[in-house]
């Protein structure tokens, strides 16, 4: 395996000469990240050309934030980590970072990841995962969704992972000739063969450059859904008032439609918001049906103490509906809540 570092803005000016002659052989190099706003590391530039101009492989990873839980965030934070590395070359994976997820959002930030990575994949990158063993690919991701794509594995000391990796980051406090202070230490699978070969990550003509998504302006992407719109007016890509029904309406999206899911989400239906997580408290559970029916035909069920998200909330007097990915689960009959 390669001996390996990442750095970011918090290494600070780096030698890269002195870091390849202390026998450094690959980096992986912070791009930016969705965690402050959206934002590219400021010495990206910088540590690229100096990584580059010794020798060294490189590759690169981008930051995600907590609100990382919809596959349309998964697709926004990609086509930004696009926007920041286009141009440039990579012998080793771009990864996407998931450590300031959720342990309450796994599903969510599941859902996210394989969306960031099928989004890479679809542009030509050759993408990877990075999270701790046990807070990350166990506590933050449902990692059987997530197999397919290399993982960058934190698990500090000299056991290595008990999971399958393809980088191993095995320390937070190592030194380095060339780097003030601590660096992260890493070994790497050699994946520059199959990138070059392959065409990935800068390697063929082929990677169309993308517009940016700006934080406060739109980048139309077509085919979205009512609620991806939803979620991006929420994280202010739409303006507000007049100004935002004309940019919908402008875009071809229902203005109506997708307000009334960023009020379900923002205010919330009969007690209940969307995207927000709740629990299955009747003993026996619930039946998740075809419809929002008691008398449509029952497609499964999901057990008392299990956490449960709607996708759309549907209400009237006597019942309240949680559409899921699975199907519609009743939370609410009369006066009886049956999920809080």
């Amino acid at each position: 395996m390669l001996n390996g570092i990442d750095v970011s803005a918090w290494q600070g000016d780096i030698n890269w000469k002195k870091v390849k002659d202390s026998g450094v052989e690959a980096v992986i190099l912070k791009a930016g990240g969705s965690d402050d706003g959206f934002y590219t590391d400021s010495k990206f530039e910088a540590n690229y050309k100096g990584a580059k101009e010794v020798g060294l492989k490189v590759g690169a990873y981008y930051f995600v934030g907590s609100q990382f839980v919809t596959r349309a965030d998964g697709e926004a934070d990609a086509l930004r980590f696009l926007n920041i590395i286009k141009g440039k070359q990579f012998d080793m994976p771009v990864y996407v970072d998931v450590e300031a997820t959720r342990p309450e959002d796994k599903e969510g930030a599941t859902n996210a990841t394989s969306a960031f990575c099928l989004y890479m994949e679809q542009k030509g990158y050759f993408v990877g995962i990075y999270a701790s063993e046990v807070s990350g690919f166990r506590d933050r991701l449902n990692d059987s969704k997530l197999g397919s794509f290399t993982h960058w594995v934190a698990c500090y000391g000299d056991e290595e992972p008990a999971i399958k990796y393809g980088g191993w980051q095995y320390s937070s406090s190592g030194k380095v000739n060339g780097i003030d202070g601590n660096v992260d230490m890493d070994k790497f699978e050699d994946y520059s063969d199959v990138i070059i070969k392959g065409g990935f990550n800068g390697y063929a003509n082929k990677i169309k450059k993308e517009a940016v998504l700006p934080t406060k302006k739109v980048t139309e992407i077509k085919h979205k859904s009512n609620d991806d719109i939803a979620n991006e007016v929420l994280k202010g890509l739409w303006g507000n008032g007049d100004d935002r029904k004309a940019k919908l309406e402008k875009a071809g999206y229902n203005y109506d439609a997708v307000q009334n899911i960023v009020n379900k989400k923002v205010q919330g239906v009969d007690g209940y918001k969307i995207d927000s997580t709740y629990t299955v408290v009747t003993p026996c559970g619930l039946n998740i049906r075809k419809s929002a029916d008691k008398s449509s035909a029952i497609v499964g069920t999901i057990s008392a103490g299990k956490k449960v998200s709607a996708l759309d909330i549907l209400t009237s007097r006597d019942y309240t509906w949680f559409k899921t990915a699975d199907g519609y689960i009743c939370a609410r009959e009369g006066n009886e809540r049956y999920i809080k």
